[in-house]
């Protein structure tokens, strides 16, 4: 089960991330999200569990527990929107209509 973990503090790394689920069941994966530019954390990031009964629980004991300062959100995650494709050039015209 693919899990969503929000409101982290900047400071968590994915082995952090990975830790606090870790005493729930297994975690396959835990990825905090960067920043490309910044390479500074996003504040949210995704936790897989290979039980759903484990992540369940994780998700139920940990939503709304504090991590350092902040109260974190857990919830299973949703899958990815498809978005159209960004226009890489913008399009100026000199016609008013």
């Amino acid at each position: 089960m693919n899990i969503y973990v929000s409101n982290l503090p900047f400071a968590v790394a994915d082995e952090d991330l990975r830790s606090y689920f870790a005493e729930y069941g297994e975690v396959t994966s835990a990825k905090v999200i960067m920043d490309k530019y910044t390479n500074r954390s996003k504040g949210f990031g995704f936790v897989e569990m290979s039980i759903d009964e484990a992540a369940q629980k994780a998700i139920a004991e940990l939503d709304g527990a504090t991590v350092e300062g902040r109260s974190i959100k857990v919830s299973v995650a949703k899958p990815k929107e498809e978005r159209p494709a960004r226009s890489s050039k913008p399009s100026y015209s000199n016609s008013r209509w």
